[in-house]
């Protein structure tokens, strides 16, 4: 749905314009539990403190670009407000004739620290586990010229994810991860494409612009397994299904907190979003490249299953869990725009040392299973009725510093598709799905 994006005031006019051919640009500035001119990095983050290049936001049809032509979008599942090379704006921002921002006609916000410095990203809804967030608002801190209003090429538009309010994203985001919210991409993570050449927001604002990251895309159909998996952790936020509590553990996924760090998603992550490439890229075959050097799809819904409560709805989750009686189900909407194109299905298992607003635990020894489900899942999925399986895609050992290229095909472009990860012996992983530097995770590539 767009809203109306009906007058912009910039306190430096009496003046009000209309929004529609040409966008309105000005400078944000939070107040609140934080307080700062919004900065961005060259990833497109935008931060409160920090000292970074101050960002100019250009409003229109309800959505922001920034002066890079980058898409400003709520990355799922944790809602970390960042501008991603190729999204398309998140749409449901209004600025009011005194210059006050809201989304959704809501004008809470929270900043969650990335660091002890001082440094905050912004979110629409509070990062689950993530105790320092505080409750800021939003408002112009004046204009910073004007542009067009489209963003650059689009490839990924937001869609729907995990949990909660959205979130998407996705952290880093903060999520995630997941999850991840968030969100993607969970804060975002720095993608290699160089950024757009238009420039909406061409003036003003000492904003530093960089090359975009470059724009997550959604990718093929690769497939997933089904087996015993860790436990499941938090519910996820997310923007489309609605949030679901997380599993409770014990012979039941167990519950995860959420990421040690505090930007976020995932999920992060729904939009497409871009990231900075995880640790090493080992075991990648055909298709593309282990990484998110390009278009990408980060799951749209994340959902654990427990062999030991067969009939428990677990609903929603920001985590990716898999253990002796757990597994988790992932669902990728993989864009019409990916026909004709390959798709490799992914998983990034970077060192937590190189994560920032993610974390994982991991134990045991044994195998992780992925398997392609025969249709998606949903937040009533259970043990008991989950899909069936399509194909096994494979079955591998897997250790921090890594990343793995499960699988390479057409990409199934429109379409869900549902992969699963289960273990096998006593091997157990419970991680934050988050496409922020370093992202970890299962993602869909497009190349």
């Amino acid at each position: 749905m767009k809203y109306a994006f009906a007058q912009l005031a910039f306190g430096l006019s009496a003046n009000a314009l209309v929004a529609r051919e040409s966008s309105q640009c000005v400078q944000l500035k939070a107040s609140g539990g934080a307080s700062g001119v919004l900065g961005q990095l060259s990833d497109g983050q935008n931060r409160v403190g920090g000292g970074h290049p101050t960002g100019c936001y250009c409003l229109s049809s309800g959505g922001f670009t920034d002066s890079n032509g980058r898409g400003c979008i709520l990355t799922p599942p944790t809602t970390q407000f960042q501008c991603d090379s190729g999204a398309s704006p998140t749409s449901g921002f209004t600025v009011g004739s005194g210059g006050d921002v809201s989304y959704n006609g809501n004008g809470k916000f929270y900043a969650c620290p990335v660091n002890d410095n001082g440094e905050y990203n912004v979110y629409t809804t509070a990062v689950s586990g993530q105790d320092k967030c505080v409750e800021i608002s939003l408002s112009s801190a004046g204009s910073c010229g004007s542009g067009s209003a489209t963003p650059k090429s689009s490839s990924a538009a937001q869609t729907s994810m995990p949990a909660q309010s959205q979130p998407a994203q996705p952290s880093k985001s903060a999520q995630p991860s997941p999850p991840a919210q968030s969100q993607p991409a969970p804060s975002q993570p720095a993608q290699s494409q160089p950024a757009e050449s238009s420039t909406p927001c061409p003036e003003s604002s000492a904003q530093a612009s960089q090359p975009a990251p470059s724009a997550p895309a959604q990718s093929s159909q690769p497939a997933y397994s089904s087996a015993p998996s860790p436990q499941p952790s938090q519910p996820a936020q997310s923007s489309a299904p609605a949030q679901s509590s997380a599993p409770a553990q014990s012979s039941a996924p167990a519950e995860s907190s959420a990421p040690a760090q505090a930007s976020t998603p995932a999920a992060t992550p729904a939009s497409s979003q871009s990231a900075a490439q995880p640790s090493q890229s080992s075991n990648s075959s055909s298709g593309c490249s282990a990484d998110l050097n390009g278009n990408y799809q980060y799951p749209h819904l994340i959902v654990p299953v427990n062999s030991a409560q067969p009939s428990k709805a677990y609903g929603t989750s920001y985590f990716g869990s898999v253990n002796s009686t757990t597994c988790t189900i992932f669902n990728f909407d993989i864009p019409a725009s990916y026909s004709g194109k390959t798709c490799t299905l992914l998983f990034l298992f970077p060192e937590q040392a190189d994560l920032e607003t993610s974390s994982y635990t991991v134990s045991g020894s044994g195998s992780v299973d992925f398997t392609k489900l025969s249709g998606a899942a949903s937040q009533s999925t259970t043990y008991a009725n989950q899909p069936g399986k399509e194909s096994d895609l494979k079955s591998l050992s897997i250790a921090p510093g890594n990343s793995y290229t499960i699988a390479s095909g057409d990409c199934a472009a429109g379409q869900t598709v549902a992969y699963e990860m289960c273990s096998e012996g006593d091997f157990s992983l419970n991680y934050f799905q988050d496409y922020n530097p370093s992202p970890i995770g299962l993602y869909v590539r497009e190349c």
